[in-house]
Order: structure tokens, then sequence, then C-alpha cells
């Protein structure tokens, strides 16, 4: 699987993010412009997914988001892996939103 990644410093400011973790892991923080598109639901909700390219694609770590990033390239799309995901979005301290009454945290 060979999948074009980028850094969170280095994703353009009005890229399309698209945030692949599942429901409970979004709810507890995610960029505040990001779409949600759990990997699991992905084949039913291709669709939501912007038509913009590149698209870059994010998890908590990084795999699942490649493996996605992979799997829309393959379907003719310019998707981009953001590496090690949400985890480095937060270190870097990057905007986060939360679902909850919590503040937002990577789950």
């Amino acid at each position: 699987m060979n999948v074009a990644e980028v850094s969170v410093n280095d994703i353009p400011e009005d890229a399309p993010l698209v945030d692949v973790r599942e429901d409970a892991e979004w709810q507890a923080g995610h960029a505040p412009n990001a779409v949600h598109v759990p990997m699991s639901q992905l084949p039913a909700r291709l669709e939501d997914i912007p038509d913009d390219a590149p698209l870059y694609i994010i998890c908590k770590v990084g795999g699942r988001s490649a493996q996605v990033a992979a799997w829309l390239n393959s379907m003719g799309r310019e998707a981009v892996n953001v590496a090690d995901g949400m985890a480095s979005w937060a270190d870097a301290g990057k905007p986060m939103v939360s679902e909850t009454e919590h503040p937002p945290f990577v789950a």
C-alpha cells in the first residue's frame, strides 16, 4: 500500500479533511472543519465525501486513514494520509471541537 502522506502542519488551510474514526472518537474531539465518515460506513457513504482533490484523510494515529486513502485512490479519487492522525493534530496544538460538554480530546 503506497499512499502519499503529509504531516498535520503541511495540510493546506482550506483542504478537505475527512475523519474516518468511529462516532465515539469523533464526539470526543475532532478538527472543526472535518467531514465525518467512519471507516466502517465508507462504502455506503461515499457520496458524503467531498469531490475536492486531494482529500486529506485522518484517523487517530494514521493506520485506518492510510487504508481509506489507498481505497479512495483505487476508486480514482486523490487521497492523502495524514501522518500520525489526530494524535499528532492535538500534539501540534491544532484547533479541536467536541460534540459533548467536555473539552475536546483524542479518544
